[in-house]
């Protein structure tokens, strides 16, 4: 590229702070709804029942970005639902669950029951609190499947359309803090499963890469970070990193245009 300039930079004009009022619950008491109560509940249960420690992968997404970039006009008009890049994600996660049954388990004192199926449960903001609903069989779904139940799912839960049935029966959950411009965090886990999968902020940075003649070079690339927090009551930090390695492997193949039906 070109030399950056030398030349001083023209003063920018000063901007006048945003015109934004303090929050009215400032200095007031108030009852927790019923849902936040609920969610309290939950959350402390779990942290004191399971031992929840979190493990942290980066995935290159780039070529994912690239085929979401070409494809995602095509998709909206075959497929009438918006391609966001959740659905990548999803699939991925979901597709490498069967072979890591401790990732998609629960346990129940002294046993573990591991899942023959993949209930996905997608961890939604809403003005009420934080509402998990589920994809159902969500193994059995290709990316327009995925998509579109993500977009019903999440539209109908933000409008409180969503009904207690699809909202439990989740064999893992998948949480997309990344959406908030989070790079990564430590979720804990919705009970009773054994684990969760966060999803930080795409990012463009530099990083270092193979050219060509196999010497190093620096790129620019999009790039993820992946937390997975699990119970090790049953899975150990190696089980984790191997699941985790083989969803790293399918995203940054970025081989995902047969799943999109296009």
């Amino acid at each position: 590229g070109a030399a950056a300039s030398t030349a001083p930079a023209a003063e920018a004009p000063v901007k006048a702070a945003e015109n934004r009022e303090p929050s009215p619950l400032r200095g007031t008491t108030e009852k927790m709804s019923r849902l936040r109560q609920t969610i309290a509940r939950r959350m402390v249960d779990s942290l004191q029942t399971a031992a929840q420690l979190t493990t942290v992968i980066e995935v290159d997404v780039t070529k994912i970005a690239a085929l979401r970039a070409r494809s995602k006009d095509a998709f909206a008009a075959k497929h009438g639902t918006k391609l966001t890049f959740l659905p990548f994600f999803v699939k991925a996660a979901t597709e490498a669950l069967a072979y890591h049954p401790k990732i998609n388990a629960t346990i129940d004192d002294k046993s573990v029951t591991y899942f023959d199926h993949e209930n996905i449960g997608i961890a939604v903001d809403t003005p009420r609190g934080l509402l998990v609903p589920v994809i159902a069989n969500a193994g059995e779904k290709d990316i327009p499947g995925l998509a579109a139940s993500i977009n019903d799912l999440a539209a109908r839960t933000r409008d409180s359309k969503i009904g207690p049935d699809e909202l439990s029966g989740s064999t893992f959950t998948i949480t997309n803090t990344g959406s908030g411009g989070a790079l990564f965090d430590t979720p804990v886990l919705n009970m009773p499963e054994t684990a969760i999968l966060g999803l930080g902020a795409i990012v463009k940075r530099p990083v270092v890469v193979k050219a060509a003649d196999g010497s190093d070079a620096i790129a620019i690339r999009s790039m993820v970070y992946l937390s997975l927090s699990y119970d090790h009551r049953l899975v150990d930090g190696a089980d984790a990193s191997r699941y985790l390695m083989d969803v790293k492997k399918r995203l940054e193949a970025g081989d995902f245009e047969a799943d999109l039906a296009l």
